[in-house]
């Protein structure tokens, strides 16, 4: 062990000295970020992202042991030493990251993000710069992230990975942000070494693990104030891997460097979570996270589990929004996914295979969302999803273009429609039992 811990000292000590010497290109970096103009690859990967628009999130670390989230080392809370013997208690023999990824793909999932390292510091791959790691210091001792990245590449799947710049183990990682006073750390440390650790496994992630399709920041808010040397970090990302995509869940306005802007449980612009009061809607590609219960990692009393007829609304919600849907799970520490959530995924795949076409590879619509539904659209087709309307007729506001036809998308079935007073009506037809949505295809004359 003594051994093992000087090589990884040694390791970090040349991490930080060539970051160090890279002090001039990072500067150079920071001008470019600065007036950031996305290049090809990556404009590529951003029209990819929005044609994609459903995802798996994935929180899972050495927490989920504890049975009570993510957040137990904060809430409960659990001093740094105390929380050290947790690692010894994760085990997960049975997890099957071909199973993870076939879930994902039956239930219509286009990537997975999954947690590289969460507000606890501790990494779920096998990081040469620290020994607080999955591979380390578990008995399972093999690299979660590598597995699954094998496993994303063999089925067809991209990667993203879910990475928190707060850290409640560094004690690097000071002065202290709004959480992580109950650890039992010093008072004092170095930031720009922690900046510089954080860079440095980033670079491990983005050059030991094949493409990756991007990295989905957290934690930001806890120190908002704070020089993160965004910049810098985000340049490293773009040189290690130019096609992958930035995002932060800092809950502002998207930063110079950042790919595409997500919105914590929340559609964009909606401000009811609570999360999001300071962020307007960005022209970059859109995300909204939310849970199949109320939490994020596995909690075992939670049973406040959304219907799947309300994640398939929410879907089609966040796509009539212009915005994808990162549909969260927290494996168990078996590593399994808890059944609960395996019946969801499945019921919503059986309608992602109906009905996808009305919301993949389309943007948001020419009629604004309204409590009876949303519209999405693909060239001159318009999709209509009536999602609460009991009415025999809809009026909605006119089609950029004239109507040629109207169908709906369940059985091909002609649907009724009329111009009356600058609105189009469409007579619907009956929801047939347990219907979640009435997708009523509209197609348009072609553009001249």
């Amino acid at each position: 062990m003594k051994i093992h811990l000087r090589f990884r000292s040694l390791a970090l000590a040349a991490a930080i000295l060539c970051l160090a010497n890279a002090g001039a290109q990072a500067t150079s970096a920071q001008t470019v970020q600065e007036s950031y103009t996305p290049a090809a690859v990556i404009l590529k990967a951003r029209a990819w992202f929005q044609d994609a628009k459903f995802g798996m999130f994935i929180h899972w670390g050495v927490y989920s042991v504890l049975g009570d989230g993510e957040w137990i080392m904060e809430t409960r809370p659990i001093n740094r030493t105390d929380y050290a013997r947790v690692p010894a208690f994760f085990n997960p023999i049975k997890f099957n990251p071909a199973a993870w990824v076939a879930l994902a793909k039956a239930a219509g999932m286009k990537y997975i993000t999954i947690t590289s390292k969460h507000h606890d510091g501790f990494a779920m791959f096998d990081s040469r710069l620290t020994d607080w790691n999955v591979v380390a210091r578990t008995p399972y001792g093999k690299d979660v992230i590598g597995m699954l990245a094998a496993e994303c590449r063999k089925q067809g799947i991209k990667l993203f990975l879910y990475h928190s710049q707060l850290d409640w183990h560094s004690p690097d990682y000071f002065p202290r942000g709004r959480t992580g006073h109950h650890t039992g750390r010093p008072d004092s440390g170095n930031w720009d070494a922690y900046l510089n650790f954080m860079d440095g496994q980033l670079r491990e992630l983005l050059t030991n693990y094949g493409e990756i399709g991007g990295i989905w920041f957290d934690g930001m808010w806890d120190k908002a104030d704070a020089d993160w040397h965004l910049a810098r970090t985000y340049a490293l990302i773009h040189q290690l891997q130019p096609q992958a995509m930035v995002g932060s869940n800092h809950h502002k306005n998207p930063f110079p460097g950042e790919d595409f802007q997500m919105f914590e449980k929340d559609l964009p612009g909606q401000h009811t979570s609570g999360f999001n009061p300071e962020q307007s809607v960005s022209a970059l590609p859109l995300e909204t996270a939310e849970t199949m219960n109320n939490s994020w990692g596995f909690n075992l009393t939670d049973e406040h589990f959304k219907s799947t007829a309300d994640l398939i609304r929410y879907l089609v919600r966040a796509a009539g929004s212009n915005a994808n849907f990162l549909l969260n799970v927290g494996p168990m520490p078996s590593g399994e996914i808890q059944p609960e959530f395996v019946q969801r995924l499945t019921e919503v795949g059986r309608w992602t295979r109906q009905y996808g076409d009305s919301i993949y590879g389309t943007r948001g619509g020419p009629v604004a969302a309204g409590p009876w539904g949303v519209t999405t659209q693909r060239g001159s087709t318009v999709y209509v999803h009536v999602l609460d309307w009991n009415a025999p007729v809809l009026a909605l506001p006119a089609m950029p273009r004239p109507v040629r036809a109207a169908r709906l998308l369940r059985d091909g079935s002609s649907v009724e429609f009329s111009a009356v007073k600058g609105r189009l009506v469409l007579k619907l037809p009956d929801p047939q039992p347990e219907e979640v949505d009435r997708v009523v295809v509209l197609e348009l004359e072609a553009a001249k």
